[in-house]
């Protein structure tokens, strides 16, 4: 058990011919996830050789559409390496394909593209999207669709749910003596698919996770809206750090949607509003995995 990627998930890399997507494919493999086809139009047709996880050859076929590729080969997920400016259209072609999970890797896809495939998202009801400007997601020992690291953790009883990708890894690390269930980096643009309040909610349903790890930064209202779902219907222990205490007012920090507007957005504001509704909050992310570390020992 995992959520949203297991050991039967089957991926297609769009962009799997250019250089981020094949490069990102063969770590994929490397790490024991399960690549059934890339998508490039106009390419179909074609292979392109990579080496196993066990390190055997392996000729992954090109598709020249999703639809197609998910006839051919029952892929359940596709993770999505294209420049921005053409985002939207892989994103709108995955979804029009019913793919149940579309993993979008891209950074600067423009927030009114990213509105418009949320919505189209949103209308279909088939196809629950990561991202966009995300890491990805991995359930260490059984799949990894994106570019998280497979080997700074093993398999454990954490749940962890991030906006920042650098983050995600550093957590990942400094808690690799305890592991991981599953890791989300759900990105931190203004606009994305799935939200801390999902991925909460499907560890809290996921008999494999103990102890939930929530990564938030400053902008926007998203960590607020998570501490007081938390406070609702979370029964398990959730620690959260949120980044960006430093950081100046009405500047963007890192993510297009890490921007402070006067008191609203900033990390002590969400601090407190995870506090209140029972999270443990660390102040550095060293803290954060101390904290995470006694609740798991706690139990």
């Amino acid at each position: 058990m995992a959520i949203f990627l297991t050991s039967d998930s089957r991926v297609l890399v769009q962009g799997m011919t250019g250089s981020e997507g094949r490069k990102h494919t063969q770590r994929m493999l490397t790490s024991g996830t399960t690549i059934v086809g890339g998508v490039t139009p106009g390419k179909g047709g074609q292979s392109v050789d990579f080496t196993g996880a066990d390190g055997s050859p392996v000729a992954v076929p090109v598709f020249g559409s999703v639809g197609e590729a998910r006839e051919a080969t029952g892929a359940d997920v596709t993770v999505i390496f294209v420049p921005a400016k053409f985002t939207k259209g892989a994103v709108m072609e995955a979804i029009d394909a019913e793919t149940p999970l579309v993993v979008v890797i891209t950074e600067g896809v423009p927030v009114h593209d990213s509105a418009e495939f949320y919505a189209h998202a949103a209308a279909k009801g088939t196809s629950r999207l990561i991202g966009p400007n995300c890491p990805g997601l991995i359930s260490p020992g059984k799949s990894n669709a994106g570019i998280i690291p497979a080997d700074i953790t093993p398999p454990g009883r954490i749940g962890l749910v991030s906006k920042s990708g650098t983050l995600t890894y550093q957590m990942m690390y400094e808690l690799a003596d305890i592991g991981f269930s599953s890791a989300v980096g759900i990105g931190g643009d203004p606009v994305i698919g799935t939200t801390h309040i999902d991925a909460l909610q499907a560890f809290q349903d996921d008999p494999e996770t103990d102890v939930i790890v929530m990564i938030g930064e400053i902008g926007g209202d998203a960590e607020e809206r998570a501490a007081a779902y938390v406070s609702e219907h979370i029964t398990k222990p959730v620690v959260g750090y949120v980044a960006g205490f430093t950081a100046p007012e009405g500047k963007t920090m890192g993510h297009a949607g890490a921007i402070v507007s006067g008191s609203a957005g900033t990390a002590q504001a969400k601090k407190d509003a995870l506090e209140a509704a029972g999270v443990k909050v660390g102040k550095t992310p060293s803290e954060t995995a101390r904290l995470a570390r006694e609740l798991v020992r706690a139990l």
